[in-house]
């Protein structure tokens, strides 16, 4: 099973570069899971006939964060992927999201805009960094990949 994983759009609805890296990487995939800040609600309709599961983020407004949980736990074969934004100063969010979720195999995050794919306490924590980049030029735009099967590796994709 792929899951794609995205994060961090900020957008007011789907656009033309959104829709070409859709196509190009989660054509294939089982599950989209977005890690929040997406801004709008419109821009899951840009995941068209996909599976979506996505969780509101810090600066999400008042409708997504109305329509949308804080956290969320996903079963994906016999794994259990824990779905949070994330939140404050980007050093240490990795325990601070790992601590919100108690038996998961996998972490799914955002909220920093950096990109991060590693084990910790035999946990993945995969972040996909942001979808529109970071403050930094050193930060590319990135979305993720999460394959499942005996187990679960993450990819992340500098777009």
């Amino acid at each position: 099973m792929i899951i794609g994983v995205v994060s961090d759009t900020h957008l007011t609805g789907s656009n033309h570069f959104l829709e070409m890296v859709i196509e190009k990487y989660f054509k294939d995939v089982a599950l989209v899971l977005h890690a929040g800040d997406l801004i709008s609600l419109d821009v899951l309709h840009a995941f068209k006939g996909k599976e979506v599961r996505a969780v509101s983020g810090n600066s999400d407004p008042p409708e997504v964060k109305q329509r949308l949980p804080i956290k969320e736990v996903i079963t994906a074969d016999h794994f259990k992927i824990g779905l949070i934004h994330g939140w404050g100063f980007p050093v240490g969010l990795g325990k601070r999201v790992e601590a919100s979720f108690d038996e998961i195999d996998c972490i799914v995050y955002g909220h920093s805009h950096w990109a991060t794919n590693y084990y910790r306490n035999g946990i993945l924590h995969f972040n996909p960094g942001s979808f529109l980049g970071g403050i930094s030029s050193l930060w590319r735009p990135s979305i993720g990949l999460l394959t499942v099967d005996k187990k679960i590796r993450g990819e992340i994709i500098r777009l």
